[in-house]
């Protein structure tokens, strides 16, 4: 019995727009959503919480097959690279549980 893959995407986001703390709040508040909704991800700012225009997100989605854990990233991370902030960089991993 197969026990599924997870796919974890770390990434690195500049919210050159943002003024203040209640504006960067707005982008992440969105992004998170937005994956949340898209991708069925689970997802946390994981890290610059004191600085206003820097985010790292975590997310992580569940699929039966590799290539769909893998395809869920590709998607995820294109969703962020075509927004309105910057992506800085990306980190991915897929795992599965044996």
């Amino acid at each position: 019995m197969g026990a599924g893959y997870i796919g974890i995407l770390s990434v690195e986001l500049h919210f050159p727009e943002a003024g203040s703390l209640k504006g960067k709040r707005k982008y992440v508040k969105s992004a998170k959503a937005q994956l949340q909704h898209r991708f069925g991800a689970s997802v946390a700012e994981v890290d610059h919480h004191e600085l206003w225009q820097r985010a790292r997100l975590t997310l992580s989605c569940v699929a039966r097959e590799y290539r769909e854990a893998e395809h869920l990233l590709d998607e995820a991370e294109r969703y962020l690279a075509g927004q309105e902030f910057e992506l800085v960089r990306a980190e991915r991993d897929v795992v599965t549980l044996d």
